[in-house]
């Protein structure tokens, strides 16, 4: 218990280390305005958890799912900060930005952990 607990701890400071690397870097190219980082970050997110529940459970490897699913990719992705972002835009008087940004976010992030399983399924297959 306690070493998967370290596990999930590591990973979950490296996914947010990364996190904040990409919304600095989405930052510096786009600028502000609409929160391109935090979509990134969550599809991205959605793609990496349908490759490694594919691999891990192929490879046996599902002792490192603490590490990585829990810990690097909850630290990497995030609902808080997409829930800011919607009530951000949406105070901002753009609710149908915000709308488009909820749709976008869940349909691409969906789509993605979608594309991640059949792609690496195919690879497995």
């Amino acid at each position: 218990m306690i070493t998967s607990l370290f596990h999930v701890a590591l990973g979950g400071a490296l996914g947010a280390s990364l996190r904040y690397l990409t919304n600095v870097a989405v930052m510096r190219t786009l600028g502000p305005g609409f929160p391109w980082a935090t979509l990134a970050v969550n599809v991205l997110g959605s793609f990496a958890m349908g490759v490694l529940v594919v691999v891990l459970s192929h490879k046996g490897g599902m002792r490192l799912a603490p590490f990585l699913m829990t810990g690097v990719l909850g630290g990497f992705t995030t609902f808080s900060a997409f829930s800011l972002d919607v009530i951000t835009i949406w105070d901002r008087g753009e609710p149908g930005l915000a709308a488009v940004y909820v749709l976008g976010s869940v349909i691409l992030s969906l789509v993605a952990i979608m594309i991640g399983v059949l792609v690496t399924r195919g690879v497995f297959a």
